[in-house]
């Protein structure tokens, strides 16, 4: 890229092919995924990051697309089935009033955890496995992160499709489960392949179907009940605690806060993130969630697919399909931003994310059809103790200590890659393990959400220690800005 030309991550959005602010191609100076078409030919490298949909680096101004069309993909995320299956759940054991309370306190720690990542993501351009090369973890520490994200997510697609496939069979009969998870399968990677514009406008027409069809499906439900009974009635089920309740909140979705960078880092600005996180978050866990604690007390159960579904066949058919596709699909497209970061980390090739998408999305629909998906529950839930912690190392690193933010804003300004760091960071493998063991065995609290904090605090205090070390040593301070400046600063 020439001088005069900057990368629109901090440059101009000039086009050097037309010379102009405007995109030669439709007018307006946007990327496919703001749904316009190609950026001028530059290279086949440049193809490339169009067509993976910037897996590896930073995704540029002309990229960047409106709040809306990525809140309403944030949305479809918290608003899904499985908030659905949460809140039942909690209405199921808790009264109104405490499931109110649960919700509240699981949100307001979830939304810290997204907005502090998110606002991360849309100033580096780049997904959350790649941001963590230079937010604590080295280049293989970062193979780790997307190797976790990868597995974990490529899980709960298979999960997810799973769930798809037995809630059709059930609600629609005939066609045997394994034909359901296929289609399910071949529909969600299909859309995830195309990457974000399409799964934009997968999103435009699923949550507002969504919404429709569970509001008439919960209206139908809750008619003949008296909403000011069903919120002072007592749970129907065996009492849950307010922790218990909270924990549930919080766990359901801290992956989902961990991947927040992938998504946000086609937002335009900062501010993109705190709305979005603050609207979806906050009328997902509520909309959603507080009216499946209704449905439970006024059904009496947590089966969510059966109360839904009770009132027509044909409508709870219609809820369920437009639920797991809005959702499923970033489970897929995260776990192969996760796996082209580990591939081109460990391997040194660049592998393309449509193909790894394909590979991902074939083995999960696979495995989903023939029922062995359903064994990888306990395993999924176990490895999902190691990932709270990879949220309280970057947002330490990042917002804190901030070893690398000088390297990180000088490459962003000149429209760059920062430099490689060194391949392993033991300090965050020691604070990873730490915050895993504190989320696993502290009885005290939110396992979730205690992991964060172990892992950010221990981080903190060590990293700023180790800093302040280096900073009084007379030898160490001439060899880094050597090394600094040899890297282009």
């Amino acid at each position: 890229m020439s001088g005069t030309d900057r990368d629109p991550v901090g440059g101009t959005d000039r086009d050097p092919v037309s010379g102009t602010g405007r995109h030669p191609v439709g007018g307006t100076g946007r990327h496919p995924a703001c749904d316009t078409g190609r950026h001028p030919v530059r290279g086949a490298e440049q193809n490339d990051d169009v067509l993976d949909d910037y897996a590896l680096v930073r995704v540029p101004e002309h990229a960047r697309c409106s709040w809306l069309s990525v809140a309403v993909q944030r949305f479809g995320q918290v608003s899904s089935f499985q908030q659905f299956l949460v809140g039942a759940v909690l209405g199921f054991g808790m009264s109104f009033r405490d499931a109110v309370i649960a919700i509240t306190v699981g949100s307001v720690m979830l939304e810290v955890i997204t907005i502090l990542l998110g606002i991360a993501g849309v100033r580096e351009g780049v997904s959350v496995s790649v941001l963590a090369r230079w937010s604590g973890f080295g280049r293989k520490g970062s193979a780790l992160v997307g190797l976790l994200i990868a597995l974990s997510l490529a899980g709960w697609f298979g999960v997810q499709n799973g769930v798809f496939a037995r809630g059709m069979h059930d609600l629609a009969g005939g066609t045997p489960e394994w034909v359901w998870a296929l289609i399910g399968g071949a529909v969600i990677t299909v859309i995830t392949v195309f990457g974000f514009t399409m799964m934009a406008w997968t999103a435009y027409l699923t949550v507002p179907a969504f919404l429709f069809l569970a509001g008439y499906s919960i209206i139908d439900t809750l008619a003949g009940h008296s909403l000011a009974d069903l919120m002072a009635a007592p749970p129907p089920g065996p009492a849950m605690s307010l922790a218990e309740g909270t924990t549930l909140v919080s766990g359901a979705f801290i992956l989902g806060a961990i991947m927040t960078p992938d998504m946000t880092r086609f937002n335009r600005r900062p501010a993109d993130v705190v709305k979005q996180t603050l609207i979806s978050v906050t009328l997902g866990e509520y909309l959603i969630g507080l009216t499946a604690v209704l449905l439970a007390q006024a059904a009496k159960s947590v089966d969510i697919v059966g109360i839904i579904g009770s009132s027509s066949g044909l409508l709870g058919t219609l809820v369920l399909a437009t639920a797991i596709l809005k959702i499923n699909d970033w489970n897929l497209y995260s776990s192969s931003l996760g796996l082209v970061n580990s591939v081109d980390v460990l391997i040194g090739r660049r592998v393309g994310r449509r193909a790894v998408t394909w590979v991902i999305g074939a083995a999960g629909t696979a495995l989903s059809a023939i029922g062995i998906v359903d064994n990888f529950t306990d395993f999924l839930e176990t490895i999902g103790v190691l990932a709270p912690p990879v949220a309280g190392i970057i947002i330490a690193e990042y917002y804190v200590v901030r070893q690398f933010r000088p390297e990180l804003d000088r490459a962003r300004a000149g429209g760059t890659m920062p430099a490689q760091t060194a391949d392993w960071m033991p300090l965050s493998l020691v604070c990873w393990a730490f915050g895993s063991a504190v989320g696993k065995y502290l009885d005290a609290g939110i396992p979730a959400i205690n992991s964060v904090l172990a892992a950010l605090l221990l981080y903190i205090a060590a990293g700023k220690a180790l800093m302040a070390r280096r900073a009084s040593s007379v030898d160490v301070v001439p060899l880094a800005e050597t090394d600094l400046t040899k890297s282009g600063g």
